[in-house]
């Protein structure tokens, strides 16, 4: 639990850091997924090595001021913008930074949602859960799976999700409705 409660430390940190200096932000990745699923059950909440956030690429100096103040160390590595926690951390050990409005990876057929699209949670601010769903579906790895059939398992997502997006993530949600044991 050490290690979980280090990443819920580092998540609480980086938050508190960036809303201290008005920076407009929002939890993604395992974090979110872990925020939206304990709302339903926290017994189905999955633990995660590392803290995703979403800024405006606009605001990555700021950003790199506010974080530095709580003690992390920015970092571009193999084209991650990624704040370090202290000087000798590695990237596991990291804030990593999706910027909002752009495509990850050339190949996605969607860019990552804007900032408009999340809301207060207790602790920090997190992607809504349809635009969440949505990078899930966007990138579709292995663990985007995993969390997307948690969602199914506790009865967040259902068969009327698959309208809410374009066609071939749609498609990629209906097969996971489809085949919930993978």
């Amino acid at each position: 639990m050490a290690a979980a409660d280090a990443v819920r430390d580092r998540l609480r940190r980086a938050s508190a850091a960036l809303e201290s200096h008005g920076i407009p932000y929002a939890v993604i990745g395992g974090n979110a997924v872990a925020e939206w699923v304990g709302r339903v059950d926290a017994a189905a909440v999955r633990t995660t090595q590392d803290v995703d956030i979403l800024l405006n690429r606009t605001d990555l100096e700021a950003a790199k001021v506010a974080m530095e103040s709580a003690g992390f160390v920015y970092r571009h590595v193999k084209s991650i913008d990624m704040f370090l926690d202290g000087p000798d951390a590695k990237a596991r050990d990291a804030v990593h930074v999706i910027f909002a409005g752009e495509k990850v990876r050339q190949e996605y057929i969607l860019p990552t949602p804007t900032l408009n699209e999340s809301e207060a949670a207790p602790d920090f601010r997190v992607l809504s859960l349809e635009a969440l769903v949505r990078m899930k579906l966007t990138s579709f790895r292995d663990k985007d799976r995993t969390h997307l059939r948690d969602f199914i398992d506790i009865g967040t997502i259902d068969e009327t999700w698959p309208a809410k997006f374009p066609s071939e993530l749609a498609a990629r949600l209906q097969e996971l409705l489809d085949t919930p044991d993978g």
